[in-house]
């Protein structure tokens, strides 16, 4: 059976440009903190990625701490810092701030004390896209970067969260990016590297692998590679509005991330649409991929106001660059023709 991705904001596929980058780094011996030419070499490639992450981010002049992923840099950012955040935050930002921000039905944010405050550029689950306010302590820009024209540097952010495979990097590699000059006490310590901020031997290979999918990102993005996806979404939304009155398409109404679909069924369970389009060949989730498996109800679908009972009944489509509309039309007619079987076993 053919299969068909559709879940690219849980994990994009791997670029050609990252494999051959992260390849060319295996055969590297050196560690990055030795002082011969071996570890010359290793450390001149880390630079060379850090230099990518930070062009392609709009980063020059910012501090590029590379870590194990978004989840370690949102832990170095946020501990010890009493900042708030709003209850659609990822769970990787919001296990470190208080969910005080009130979130409107249309999932955007109002933030008083952006000092004090973290904001996400884009979510996960819904697309939703924020607007960020200047002097933001922390936003997490994960699944903005790469399908957003977003600059760090003109975002008005102190700080903000990266990871490499949501734009077609290796899993495994994140970063935080900091204003020069901004204090981030090392979570952990022991060697100096990464600027005396993230203590451990750098992952030279997955960082290799970062910049160079960083570049590609970004060169994708300015060729306008996201504009047919989002014709590709509009199509999908259209088909399944057509198709099934009964389904409520989350966000419509907001600025969105160019490739996501949120629908919420009534009466058909996330995790029970996801195993049958599985077995249909499609691969899709019912929210967040680390929060997937959980049995209870999406916090960002309830923060905006939806019961318990809708939001256990969404189901997220997430396309990517190589989506074509053959994938999408094929989705849509397995997923209505699934629908009609799951309402009329209801209905008996």
């Amino acid at each position: 059976m053919a299969r068909t991705y559709l879940d690219y904001n849980a994990t994009a596929p791997l670029r050609p440009e990252a494999r051959q980058a992260m390849m060319a780094a295996f055969d590297l011996v050196g560690n990055p903190s030795s002082v011969h030419a071996e570890g010359r070499a290793a450390k001149a490639l880390v630079e060379k990625a850090r230099a990518q992450v930070a062009q392609a981010f709009g980063a020059d002049g910012a501090d590029i701490i590379f870590t194990s992923g978004a989840t370690e840099a949102a832990a170095l950012a946020c501990a010890g810092q009493g900042l708030q955040g709003a209850p659609i935050e990822h769970e990787a930002v919001g296990a470190w701030v208080a969910p005080s921000l009130p979130v409107g039905v249309d999932g955007r944010v109002a933030v008083a004390e952006p000092a004090q405050s973290v904001l996400q550029l884009a979510n996960s689950e819904t697309g939703i896209i924020q607007d960020l306010p200047q002097g933001l302590a922390l936003s997490d820009m994960t699944q903005g970067f790469g399908k957003l024209p977003v600059a760090f540097n003109w975002s008005g952010a102190k700080m903000a969260l990266i990871s490499a495979h949501k734009l077609g990097g290796p899993k495994g590699i994140g970063a935080l990016v900091v204003q020069r000059g901004t204090d981030i006490a090392a979570q952990l310590r022991g060697g100096g590297q990464e600027m005396g901020r993230r203590a451990g031997t750098e992952n030279v290979a997955a960082i290799a692998g970062f910049g160079a999918a960083a570049q590609a990102a970004a060169r994708d993005l300015a060729d306008g590679c996201w504009e047919p996806v989002e014709q590709f979404r509009n199509i999908l939304e259209k088909a399944i509005e057509a198709g099934s009155k009964e389904t409520i398409l989350v966000g419509k109404g907001s600025p969105r991330l160019p490739n996501t679909l949120c629908m919420i069924t009534p009466g058909w369970k996330g995790e029970t649409q996801v195993m049958a389009m599985d077995l249909a060949g499609f691969a899709v989730s019912a929210g967040s991929a680390c929060s997937s498996g959980k049995v209870r109800a999406s916090k960002v679908l309830l923060a905006m106001g939806l019961t318990a009972d809708q939001a256990q009944c969404a189901l997220r489509v997430s396309l990517g660059p190589d989506t074509t509309e053959q994938d999408i039309l094929r989705f849509a007619d397995v997923w209505l023709e699934k629908w009609k079987r799951q309402r009329a076993r209801t209905a008996a």
